[in-house]
């Protein structure tokens, strides 16, 4: 049965929005320094590819999803080619534990359904070299913790680069609240159309099923989502349902989403993320860092 992961264990926060729309964060509680990140320049603010943006409609509100090709492209491109064919709409939210996550994508609604296609190779870990955008908040030992984008990420240090072949070093994603993973069998390289996304933080996951993008908007949607019976999460009766679900890039666009981001590699970021490290202490996670997000729909197609 493609169950995700066995039981377990987040926070979300809305802050003032950056020219008067709503912004939401990403991830725990809101940062002490929030006030930095909404002060951002304009500059400091990321748009979100809308290749990369998946916009999930359910009858509770909608999920905004960035997607990391980068980090999982087999994944991701299974995501796209589903939501490009209608496979994922009224699909239900079949397995839903609270203070765990919220599992979909099985057509049978049974856990044990999947796509046509074939089952995909883990991509538990990436390799990084210095070209990608990553941004550490922490460096414990022999490792750093930070931000590629809006996904946190574990990795080896920059040094290990010059000792490894390719230049390159491991980095992979990490389970704070908001993180979307792919469920799978027992077996490492069976995950095929079910996925999650963590309703809380649970870092057993890590590097145990693959991580391939981020909620970045409608967190609080994925934690109202009805949960399930019994410690397996399994909803057995009128669950809640994914209406549509589409790849940004292909709704029109013209009232298509648009998703701003705090960019993690600016100087606004480091202010917040030092000062949430410094108020948490000993007690500091990458987890506790909130993105602050302005969402907005576009007004005027490109050249219009």
């Amino acid at each position: 049965m493609r169950t995700g992961a066995a039981a377990i264990l987040g926070g979300l926060a809305v802050l003032v929005g950056v020219g008067g729309a709503q912004a939401q964060d990403v991830g725990g509680p809101p940062p002490p320094a929030a006030s930095h990140a909404m002060a951002a320049a304009v500059t400091e603010w990321r748009t979100v590819p809308a290749a990369n943006l998946l916009v999930i409609d359910t009858n509770r509100g909608r999920i905004l999803v960035e997607m990391a090709p980068e980090i999982a492209p087999l994944h991701v491109e299974r995501i796209r080619l589903l939501a490009r064919a209608g496979f994922y709409d009224g699909l239900s939210w079949h397995r839903v534990i609270d203070w765990f996550m919220a599992q979909t994508g099985d057509p049978l609604g049974t856990g044990e359904g999947q796509s046509p296609y074939p089952d995909l190779t883990a991509e538990f870990t990436f390799r990084r070299d210095a070209t990608m955008p990553f941004t550490p908040v922490a460096a414990p030992a022999g490792a750093l913790v930070g931000f590629f984008h809006s996904l946190p990420v574990q990795t080896q240090p920059d040094e290990a680069m010059a000792m490894t072949g390719d230049g390159k070093v491991h980095g992979w994603g990490l389970y704070c609240p908001g993180v979307a993973g792919m469920a799978r069998d027992e077996g490492n390289d069976t995950a095929n159309s079910q996925f999650f996304l963590m309703r809380q933080a649970y870092p057993a996951l890590d590097k145990r099923y693959t991580v391939w993008g981020t909620v970045v908007s409608g967190l609080e949607v994925v934690r109202a989502l009805k949960s399930g019976d019994g410690d397996n999460g399994m909803v057995t009766a009128e669950p809640d349902r994914m209406t549509r679900v589409r790849i940004a890039a292909d709704l029109p666009e013209v009232g298509r989403p648009v998703v701003r981001i705090l960019d993690t590699g600016s100087a606004a970021f480091r202010a917040m993320a030092d000062q949430v490290r410094a108020a948490r202490g000993a007690d500091f996670s990458v987890c506790d860092i909130s993105l602050p997000v302005d969402v907005s729909q576009a007004q005027v197609a490109a050249g219009g």
